[in-house]
């Protein structure tokens, strides 16, 4: 009795001190953090000179980390210097306090300030502080392009950073493509849809993770039954933002009419045997190996807010390749609504 008291004792000793190292290192982290800003603030001053476009002195930041390296040792070398300097251009006084605010570390902002696009940053940040994301899920993120691949990714500063829910539409939480090669699926495809739905359910964790923000799991083939037939949904999720269910159906080979429609009686049948009084309209997504754009122009998916169908990717491809493949995207979409 007296060894279960004792180790009561010890367990409790322990998480004590594992919250104040915590807690140490939340507090140490932000000092050091507003520090580097205001290193790199400090330094583009200097290279200013009270000039309107920098004119960099020759030799300044290597002379700074000679200065600083005798006394405070080998933190200050000329590459972190020059971070501390991207780091206050990259976050200026209007976003310090919510770069500073949320508490990342120093890995999780170096990674941020190399994001070339405003509000692609914003988006980062806020999404890596509010989701608890680790510097490496952080990475995967941005070398994915996960804000670029959103069907419509917030463009104002506001949206940025301080979209409220209430406000959220589906767009801004579907994305095409999604990128699954946590699943390890052979590039040359092939799969069963059960194979891929078993896969799925494998790494839910890290599928939720690729779904993005709100979404949480439901069941897997969910049945909903009108008075003479079943049907079973693939999988379903809740979105707690949206606030309503999001039904997926998996589809291994390329998009069509019949898949559009099939997807299409699953939402209304749903919104009307399942759907709470307070939750909105349920949403509907279909992924695919593959679709036509045709068949997207020329079917509901043009015109509903509820349907959405969206490629998946094996494979994690390079920048280059996501870039181009988001940029035709986006002409056929422009060719669509034209």
């Amino acid at each position: 009795m007296n060894q279960i008291k004792h180790k009561t004792f010890f367990e409790d000793v322990r998480l004590i001190l594992r919250k104040a190292r915590q807690q140490s290192y939340v507090s140490v982290n932000s000092i050091m953090v507003q520090a580097y800003w205001d290193v790199g603030k400090r330094i583009v001053e200097e290279e200013q000179g009270g000039k309107e476009r920098a004119v960099y002195g020759k030799g300044l930041i290597e002379a700074l980390s000679r200065e600083l390296g005798e006394e405070f040792g080998k933190g200050f070398s000329v590459a972190n210097l020059k971070n501390f300097r991207q780091f206050y251009q990259a976050f200026p006084d209007v976003e310090k306090s919510y770069a500073l605010r949320s508490q990342l570390s120093w890995t999780h902002l170096r990674l941020i300030m190399r994001v070339k696009s405003d509000t692609a940053r914003k988006y980062y940040l806020k999404d890596a502080s509010e989701q608890n994301w680790s510097s490496r899920q952080l990475e995967r993120e941005i070398k994915s392009m996960s804000y670029e691949r959103l069907l419509k990714a917030p463009k104002s500063e506001n949206e940025g950073l301080e979209v409220a829910p209430s406000k959220s539409r589906p767009e801004n939480f579907i994305k095409d493509p999604y990128v699954l090669e946590f699943l390890g699926l052979q590039e040359t495809g092939g799969e069963l849809e059960s194979e891929l739905e078993s896969a799925i359910l494998g790494k839910l964790k890290n599928f939720l993770l690729e779904l993005g923000k709100g979404f949480s799991f439901v069941g897997q083939q969910f049945r909903i039954s009108s008075e003479t037939k079943h049907f079973y949904v693939d999988l379903v999720f809740y979105n707690y933002l949206l606030k309503c269910f999001v039904l997926i159906d998996l589809k291994t080979g390329s998009l069509s009419h019949q898949d559009i429609g099939q997807m299409d009686m699953y939402v209304r049948m749903f919104d009307d045997l399942k759907r709470g009084e307070d939750d909105n309209p349920t949403l509907g997504l279909i992924l695919c190996s593959d679709k036509d754009e045709t068949v997207v122009k020329y079917s509901v998916l043009n015109d509903s807010q509820q349907l959405f169908a969206s490629k998946y990717l094996r494979v994690l491809p390079s920048e280059d390749e996501l870039r181009r493949a988001l940029e035709e995207r986006h002409i056929l979409e422009v060719g669509i609504e034209e």
